[in-house]
This record gives C-alpha cells, sequence and structure tokens, in this order.
C-alpha cells in the first residue's frame, strides 16, 4: 500500500467517528511463573504494577493486534498510564510523532514524515489514537532503517563511517557478544536459506565461511536494534513522572522472547527494575494450546489466539 492510499483510508476512517472499542477476540493466557492457565484480566492487573512490558507479536497475525489493543484499553481501565513504545517507529521521527499527538500536526502530514509500517491503519493506529486521546507518551525506539541496512551490508565497520547525527540515532552502547540469543539469530538465518542449498536462483549457495561473516553482519544490525530500542525504554522508565504506569514495549516476539535480545538489553540498563515478558501466540485450536518444552522459557505470559 502506498503512502497515499494508507492517508486515504486512514482519513476515511477518521471522518466516520471514533474508533470503535477492541472486539473480543478469544485467547488463552498461561502464566509461566505459576505454570498454570490464569485470564487476561488478571494478567492485566499484574502488567500495571511492572516497569516495563515487553509485548512480543508476530507482525501479521490480526488477532494479535486486537489483543495488543485490548490491553491498552485493560490498563486504561484501571486509570494506569502507560508509555507507549514501538519497535514500528524509528528514532529520527520522534518529531512528527511529538507533534501529531500534541494536535500540532495532522494525520495525513503525519503519515507522510514518519513512515508507518504498510498494516499502520489496522494494527498500529489504535495504539496510537489511544495513546493520543489519553495524553500518554508514545516512543519512536527503533534503529532508523538506513542505519541497520548499512550495518546489514557491512557489519560493525559500518558504524565508525556513520556521521555524527546518524550515531547519535544509535545506542550509546553497544554488546554483541555471540552467546545463545546469536546462536538463536544465526539458526533462523539458516532456516530461512532455500532448503536445497542454492540461493534463490540457480546459484549454489555460499561457501560456509562466506555464510558466517554474512550472519556476523546481519547480527550486528539486529542487535544495534535491540540495544538501540533497549535505551529508548530505559530512558522513557527513567523520564516517568509521579505514579505514571509502565512502559509497554511493543515488538516482534523474536527481540524479547526468552528474555533475550531487546528484553535482556533493558534490564542490563535498569537493574533492580521489573520487567515483564508478554509473548503472542497464534494456534489453530485453542482448547489443545498446552504450554510445554522451551515455550515455558518463552515469556512471563503466554498468550495464545486463534490463528
Amino acid at each position: 500500500m502506498t503512502y497515499l492510499m494508507l492517508v486515504v483510508t486512514i482519513v476515511a476512517q477518521a471522518a466516520a467517528g471514533v474508533l470503535p472499542p477492541p472486539e473480543y477476540v478469544p485467547q488463552r493466557v498461561y502464566d509461566t511463573r505459576r505454570s498454570a492457565f490464569t485470564d487476561f484480566e488478571s494478567m492485566l492487573a499484574d502488567l500495571a504494577r511492572a516497569d516495563v512490558v515487553f509485548v512480543g507479536e508476530q507482525h501479521n497475525d490480526p488477532r494479535t493486534h486486537r489483543l495488543e489493543e485490548a490491553l491498552l484499553a485493560g490498563l486504561l481501565r484501571r486509570k494506569v498510564a502507560p508509555t507507549v513504545s514501538l519497535e514500528m517507529f524509528e528514532r529520527d521521527v520522534q518529531g512528527a510523532v511529538d507533534r501529531y499527538l500534541a494536535g500540532s500536526m495532522g494525520e495525513p502530514q503525519f503519515l507522510q514524515e514518519s513512515r508507518p509500517w504498510p498494516r499502520y491503519a489496522t494494527d498500529y493506529r489504535p495504539l496510537i489514537e489511544m495513546a493520543k486521546s489519553e495524553g500518554w507518551a508514545v516512543i519512536a525506539a527503533n534503529l532508523p532503517r538506513r542505519i541497520a541496512s548499512a550495518l546489514a551490508r557491512s557489519g560493525q565497520p559500518a558504524i565508525e563511517q556513520l556521521p555524527a547525527a546518524d550515531r547519535a540515532m544509535m545506542a550509546a552502547q553497544l554488546e554483541c557478544p555471540h552467546d545463545a540469543y546469536f546462536a538463536r539469530f544465526a539458526e533462523a538465518m539458516t532456516d530461512h536459506s532455500p532448503a536445497d542449498g542454492k540461493s534463490a536462483g540457480t546459484a549454489p549457495a555460499p561457501p560456509p565461511a562466506e555464510q558466517r561473516a554474512s550472519t556476523d553482519r546481519y547480527y550486528w544490525s539486529q542487535c544495534a536494534k535491540d540495544e538501540t530500542m533497549a535505551e529508548s525504554v530505559a530512558r522513557a522508565v527513567t523520564a516517568r513522572t509521579g505514579k505514571a504506569g509502565p512502559v509497554v514495549h511493543f515488538t516482534g516476539s523474536f527481540h524479547a522472547d526468552f528474555g533475550a535480545g531487546t528484553a535482556e538489553r533493558t534490564r542490563r540498563r535498569l537493574p533492580g527494575l521489573r520487567v515483564t515478558i508478554v509473548s503472542m501466540l497464534p494456534v489453530a485450536d485453542l482448547d489443545t494450546a498446552a504450554p510445554g518444552g522451551e515455550d515455558l522459557k518463552r515469556g512471563d505470559y503466554l498468550v495464545y489466539t486463534l490463528k
């Protein structure tokens, strides 16, 4: 969808009236700390007491996005004012986000300046509009794509070549060890390679050394995103005043599952504070959803919803 089409669609929706309340979405919630199923409202009561909540999503699952909206609505019912943090907006558009929330910029201009994701109208607009209506802060947390792309092409050396303004868009502190998170990332990269050992056309797959080098370059891009989002979240926590609620960070599940990625790097920056992880898991059958194995380490809460 082009930006023009996106603007037309969203403006038409706005002209029709306020956003409808979140619809009920069938779901089951499992509390991994208690090793028991619980309910969505009990989970929300607990999340309201956290300092940071990571919501790990499957980007292309519509019901997940409705549950994310319901999560914020549940905090609102409890008179909790969260800060909304988003992987889906990058640091260099924070000014546009702030102006839109303050009412000094219309939505068409906001969409042109903020580079929203293609399904913004259905997936993330409800979160932004709720925050705008309630006066909540919204954090454009992610590393700008152009910088992430430079790292994916050249790896760590690209950092030294960044202009000062771009380096300021990245976390000041970068720790990118080859740990369990790296191993999981490398496995995911391998899983996305062609099963026949060939690349997308007819050319043979690159030699193992070249594959490792490629994985290292992409990992620097991934790690820089994690570190930058973690720094953004930590700054937002520090900026809270009074009885402000948790910083709720919406992100792809890989960045938070197993307490790794952005979640681990946030904990490093906020020792002693409570960071809670919610992992959204679309399944074919809610009645047979049975947590086990590695899933039990995926997050504090596993939220199953129908695909």
